[in-house]
């Protein structure tokens, strides 16, 4: 059918309206990105943190938007007035956001029940999160095709459009700033959600009040005019803007990964990448809409976007691998996270700006390309918008699921750029007569050749990660000429890894760009009394979970505990158990290979909500919290989880570090864990006699060690294994292991006074951890939980010699 509009000139009344309803965008945008943070650390609490499961929210997320930007024009007259219709989209919007967060436990809890691993568990994880998902982003992704009526699809209409569509996304760098860096650090999901909702309910509000002024001329009730229906000789243009989003969305999933090694894998870093691509796409947007008034030729300047694309992920590779690692900065200088977090941005912006200006250009010039008088501009923003959302969704799967693990990083970046060459291609290369049709002649042959030589050799400049980056993340231009030789070099699924050796022959394993266990003896250390005091205090071991694998030496301790007769290690990194069995089986007793053994692939939290398996102990050796996703396995809920699935007299053993954190974040670590199991020990373990980290033990009952009984069956033949490792790392009795007591409830109740508790609302431990990521404070935050260190008189039992030696222990020996 025609539609006659309002038109968005000057002299037109209602085109003065248009300039306001570019604000109704941004705060609309804002409120979107609020909610796609929250509501994804909140399905992640449920169906896991793994690069499956986000690659499932993710593709959900944008699949809603892809269906709200196509349905809108088919489902909603013309007739209806935009301002009016747009009002009752936010105001949904609004709703279903508040909905979806007191309705979630109750979806989780059906989750809970049915779900599992495998093929089903993944589809059941689907249609979770298409539940919660769809309605509010159906809404979302009919906005801009419900504006848009209320202009003409004009060259100046169209840049309209895309001036709507960069207010969006600057109001949507304003939510993900707002959300990673105040909302959610300082209040929880719940005040952050409310925040999102009033912002909806304003922006409804006076997009109603707008509608009573703003003139709108309905459509007449007729069939659509053949001037109306898209022309002949489009599909290239639809199919191009759908490889940008495509492009987009997947170098996004490989340049996060590059960024967070060069920055640190926080919460904050994630709030920066997603600010800085933000911002780019905005302002191509708006210089898109800017040439698509008055350019001859949108088409072929939207090819020019997408071959210069090519030169623009060429520059960010550049930059990831051969630039920003070598830049001469050292964390160890900040003298408080906002010049860090200041300086990475400027990294960000520096790395991703060019790429994401050329695809946010690259939407307006689209519209313009295939804009025609008198088309209905709902339909014709809704097939763009879904064209490029489609392509956006395989990008994300494609990029986070599988290129980097196929391929690497280096290989998806080439690929990227080839995949710009094409989109390059199918609008410049063609000619389009009259008629509409698209015809191929000799000046199509001699782009082509122009667009593939160009591909080639910017491919080529594309540089692997480097091994040392991996390694060391963001100290590598401190650690240049101080490394050791790396040996191995990875790139999973969800992480990247590396493992070195130094000239000494301690061997390091490295994850999240740092080292996450070694063969120095502090760690050791570490590693064996969390895994021995997993098997030797419950009443029975046969049973053991162990959640993260690292370089195995943990599970390897649990492992030659003869009792032990099925051990399960829930790892969420594929890769990760290859590595360790190759270049760590020395020092974790070939854990990977022993026959007790069962490795499961899958967030652990996602295994512990769907598995119906109970386990005489757990043992936690997480990532550190501050790295992105970590803090949901240090939550009160989590821990409570945990409790459920332990038998009678079982324990909970959990690593804690001290350094590279703040004492706000050990604080709630250790406050969360007490909460939850309130006869909770905390053991230290020091280097030099200063803290270093902890092993903090809980059982539901009264924990109660006899040393004496310890000793003995320490003595026997049959754990020769487990005594020879104790003496490996120093430990010669029962007293010298659990001397290292550092306090429970009672005594660091003083120094818990202010900490705060970690919960699955509020993830607060990884805002805290977050800003101690380049701190080294852990022997003033271990004196300070120590200074108020009593003997506890019913948790060990044994001859009064013994308990002599451990109280003198205690007192005199180190901390």
């Amino acid at each position: 059918m025609s539609t006659a509009r309002a038109n968005p000139s000057s002299s037109d009344p209602a085109g003065r309206f248009l300039p306001l309803m570019l604000f109704l965008f941004i705060g609309s945008g804002c409120a979107a990105l609020i909610y796609e943070i929250v509501w994804f650390q909140l399905l992640s609490l449920i169906v896991g943190s793994s690069a499956i499961s986000m690659g499932v929210l993710l593709a959900t997320f944008m699949g809603g938007m892809c269906i709200g930007s196509l349905g809108l024009a088919k489902y909603v007259s013309s007739r209806q007035h935009p301002l009016r219709v747009y009002a009752m989209l936010e105001a949904g919007i609004g709703v279903l956001g508040i909905l979806i967060l007191f309705a979630l436990p109750y979806v989780g809890g059906l989750y809970t029940a049915i779900g599992g691993s495998g093929i089903g568990g993944l589809l059941f994880r689907g249609l979770l999160c298409a539940i919660c998902l769809l309605p509010p982003t159906i809404l979302m992704g009919a906005t801009l095709p419900a504006i848009a009526r209320h202009v003409e699809t004009t060259r100046s209409g169209v840049a309209w459009l895309g001036f709507f569509y960069g207010g969006n996304t600057a109001g949507a760098v304003l939510g993900s700033l707002i959300a990673g860096f105040y909302l959610l650090r300082v209040h929880d999901m719940t005040v952050a959600t409310f925040v999102a909702a009033i912002l909806n309910f304003g922006v409804a509000s006076a997009a109603f009040l707008l509608a009573k002024v703003a003139a709108y001329q309905p459509a007449a009730d007729k069939a659509e005019s053949p001037a109306a229906t898209l022309p002949a000789g489009v599909w290239p243009v639809l199919v191009t803007i759908a490889l940008s989003g495509a492009t987009a969305l997947a170098a996004e999933a490989v340049w996060s990964r590059l960024l967070t090694l060069n920055l640190g894998g926080t919460v904050y870093t994630f709030s920066l990448i997603l600010a800085a691509f933000l911002i780019g796409i905005g302002l191509g947007s708006g210089v898109g809409s800017f040439l698509s008034k008055s350019i001859v030729n949108p088409r072929a300047a939207l090819g020019w976007c997408q071959l210069l694309l090519i030169a623009g992920i060429a520059w960010a590779a550049y930059n990831l691998t051969r630039a920003l690692p070598y830049w001469p900065i050292n964390p160890y200088l900040s003298t408080a996270p906002t010049w860090t977090f200041q300086i990475d941005f400027v990294r960000c912006l520096w790395t991703v700006l060019p790429s994401a200006t050329l695809w946010g250009a690259s939407f307006p010039l689209a519209l313009a390309a295939i804009a025609r008088r008198d088309q209905d501009p709902g339909r014709l923003v809704g097939m763009v918008y879904a064209a490029n959302t489609v392509g956006a969704i395989v990008g994300a799967l494609f990029g986070s699921l599988l290129v980097i693990a196929w391929i690497g990083t280096q290989h998806a970046q080439q690929l990227l750029m080839g995949v710009a060459a094409v989109s390059a291609l199918l609008v410049l290369a063609p000619a389009v007569t009259e008629a509409g049709k698209l015809t191929v002649n000799a000046r199509s042959g001699l782009v082509a050749l122009s667009t593939l030589i160009l591909a080639l050799v910017l491919g080529s400049t594309v540089a692997p990660v480097p091994g040392l980056l991996v390694a060391y993340g963001r100290y590598m231009a401190t650690r240049m000429y101080n490394h050791g030789e790396i040996i191995y070099v990875g790139e999973g699924m969800n992480s990247s890894m590396a493992v070195s050796e130094l000239s000494n022959g301690v061997r390091n394993y490295h994850n999240a760009g740092k080292v996450q266990a070694s063969s120095e003896p502090q760690d050791m250390k570490l590693q064996r009394m969390l895994g021995h005091m997993t098997t030797l205090i419950p009443t029975s071991a046969k049973s053991i979970l162990v959640i993260g694998c690292g370089a195995g030496v943990t599970a390897g301790a649990v492992s030659i505990d003869p009792a032990v007769e099925t051990l399960t290690i829930a790892e969420i990194e594929p890769l990760v158990p290859r590595v360790v069995s190759t270049y760590f089986s020395q020092y974790n007793f070939d854990v990977i290979n022993n026959p007790k053994t069962q490795v499961h692939i899958d967030d652990a939290r996602h295994f512990l909500v769907t598995t119906h398996e109970k386990f005489d102990a757990i043992t936690s050796d997480p990532f550190d919290p501050w790295v992105k996703g970590a803090a949901t396995l240090y939550t009160r809920e989590f821990f409570e989880l945990a409790k459920r699935h332990l038998n009678p007299g079982g324990v909970v053993t959990v690593f804690v570090q001290l350094y590279e954190s703040t004492e706000a974040a050990v604080k709630s670590e250790i406050a969360t864990f007490l909460d939850a199991f309130p006869n909770g020990l905390v053991f230290g373990n020091t280097q030099d006699g200063q803290g270093y980290d902890l092993v903090l033990v809980g059982q539901v009952e009264p924990t109660v060690i006899d040393l004496d009984a310890l000793d003995a069956k320490l003595s026997r033949p049959e754990y020769a294994p487990i005594a020879r490792s104790f003496t490996e790392i120093g430990v010669y009795s029962a007293v010298d292991l659990f001397s290292t007591y550092a306090g429970n409830k009672t005594t660091l109740a003083g120094w818990l006074a202010d900490a705060e508790v970690n919960r699955d609302r509020n993830l607060r431990l990884q805002y805290l951890a977050g800003l101690g990521l380049n701190l080294y404070d852990q022997a003033p935050i271990y004196d300070n939980m120590i200074a108020s260190r009593e003997y506890p008189e019913n948790v060990f039992q044994g001859s009064p010699e013994t308990l002599n030696q451990l109280r003198s222990a205690m007192m005199w020996g180190s901390r």
